[in-house]
């Protein structure tokens, strides 16, 4: 994604940084999954229930067809996670106000849910934020946009693994 002029290093520099770069991007991902599971455990859910509140938080209401290509998960596993959280009482399903056949799936009640979890997270916001600070602003557009980049990209092999197709942006 890099439109650098700049002459590359040789290669086995380059090989060495690449390596680098998935390794840190493998404890990233394991240190994330850790997290949210401590996290959902303590909200009394799964990781992939956890998750979909994410996304209903993050983007708003939904169908269930809305939420399998976010999340790349299969139609079947979604309707059980909705029903999961519905059991819970984290979201309801309505109808579409715009059309009376569908049904979108909603956060029950968003001011409880940030109460239940925001205290969860001030500790690891703060530790991020001081992480920032040793970046640049250039330079954090750049993590920005490879980060993004790299979701999608695993969103992408997630909905290829379930035999669905999606994308989030």
């Amino acid at each position: 994604m890099s439109t650098d002029p700049s002459p590359r290093r040789d290669s086995g520099h380059r090989a060495a940084l690449v390596d680098r770069i998935s390794a840190g991007g493998r404890e990233l991902g394991n240190a994330a999954v850790v997290f949210h599971t401590v996290l959902a455990e303590r909200l009394g859910l799964g990781a992939t229930e956890w998750k979909t509140l994410d996304l209903l938080e993050r983007h708003g209401p939904m169908t269930a067809g809305e939420l399998v290509r976010r999340s790349g998960l299969a139609p079947a596993s979604i309707t059980g996670v909705v029903d999961r959280l519905q059991r819970r009482g984290y979201v309801r399903r309505d109808r579409d106000p715009q059309d009376g056949r569908r049904v979108v799936v909603r956060i029950s009640d968003t001011d409880a849910l940030h109460r239940d979890v925001g205290s969860a997270f001030t500790g690891l916001l703060t530790r991020l934020e001081k992480l920032y600070e040793h970046y640049t602003d250039e330079q954090l557009e750049t993590i920005e946009g490879f980060l993004r980049e790299a979701a999608r990209l695993q969103r992408e092999a997630a909905a290829e693994l379930a035999g669905g197709g999606g994308d989030d942006r």
